[in-house]
């Protein structure tokens, strides 16, 4: 018998408006145009969105730190209108920032986050323990954290998210700024996080992250959500192969104009000095492919074959690349 899903955080239709002024005049500006989506129990949900999609509004939103215009949130069994005090007793958040007390060490740092919470001296003193060999800053505990490298001072914040044993523990962009060493620790941290329990709500930058961590992920643009699933659900939305061309740049524009015009080609993009052909079946395109450009003596210096990425579904659903986005105001 199948077990039932417990939804930890749902949303129903969530919407959000700001007044902006352009040369004078006054507008409403809809961030959010109604949102409505769920996440599990247990799981690492990702959420993805270019610059100015809603994506940190929604974000904001959730957490409490913005009112609702309309629609219903529930967080950790609470009402996210009627019940905000609670919603922030039960959940975590590590903004892009941070909140860390650079000036006190980390263990100072997470006893004071939890008398904060309104734990006794003993309480904080073994949760921060518990943190502290959770997250790998034991060696450091008792290093001001202004001494601590960018990797380090992530995976405090991350414990101080942690500090009152979060239902769910909101994550913006954990890694911006992290060296591959560094931001792969990270990765392992949030695996432990979830293999003990955690709910975990990721907004990333990094398609390879949300692809990697996520068991679900939702893709926001233009104030609405447009395409949810697991990440392989997504890339399975894009059933054709990949097709990559290298050729001289002069010769992109103009090979992309001829192999749009054969039948089985779906689709065509030329970016970051390639060009990228969307088709049902990869090997059977190659050699008609390859006999189209030698008929119009257009010489290729590589081709690759692969499936559909993230990245290619972001751009599919957006037009956008996510790695072109920086991060929404």
């Amino acid at each position: 018998m199948q077990k039932a899903t417990i939804n930890v955080l749902e949303t129903d239709d969530l919407k959000k408006s700001f007044k902006a002024k352009a040369k004078g005049k006054s507008r409403i500006v809809e961030a959010v145009r109604g949102v409505s989506l769920s996440v599990q129990k247990g799981e690492v949900f990702g959420f993805l969105g270019p610059n100015g999609a809603g994506k940190t509004t929604t974000l904001r939103m959730l957490t409490t730190l913005l009112p609702i215009d309309a629609g219903k949130a529930v967080v950790a069994g609470y009402d996210l209108k009627k019940q905000p005090k609670e919603v922030r007793r039960h959940i975590g958040y590590v903004g892009q920032l941070g909140g860390s007390d650079l000036e006190a060490t980390g263990r100072e740092n997470l006893i004071l986050a939890g008398r904060l919470y309104g734990m006794n001296k003993y309480d904080a003193e073994n949760r921060s323990k518990e943190l502290l060999d959770a997250l790998d800053l034991n060696e450091i505990a008792d290093r001001i954290a202004n001494t601590y490298s960018g990797g380090q001072k992530r995976r405090l914040e991350v414990a101080l998210g942690m500090i009152n044993q979060p239902d769910v523990l909101f994550l913006d962009e954990p890694t911006t700024g992290l060296d591959p060493q560094n931001r792969a620790n990270m990765w392992d941290q949030i695996r432990k996080l979830q293999n003990s329990g955690t709910t975990i709500f990721l907004t990333t930058h990094y398609l390879e992250e949300a692809d990697a961590l996520a068991g679900r992920l939702a893709i926001m643009d233009k104030g609405l959500i447009v395409a949810e699933g697991t990440p392989r659900e997504l890339k399975q939305q894009i059933s054709d192969d990949v097709i990559l061309l290298k050729l001289s740049d002069d010769k992109l524009e103009i090979t992309k104009n001829i192999l749009s015009r054969l039948d089985f080609v779906r689709e065509t993009r030329i970016e970051g000095g390639g060009l990228y052909l969307y088709v049902e079946d990869g090997t059977k395109a190659l050699p008609r492919i390859f006999e189209t450009l030698e008929n119009n003596d257009i010489k290729l210096e590589t081709v690759s074959l692969s499936q559909p990425s993230l990245d290619d579904v972001f751009l599919k659903q957006t037009g956008r690349l996510l790695r072109d986005s920086k991060n929404e105001n």
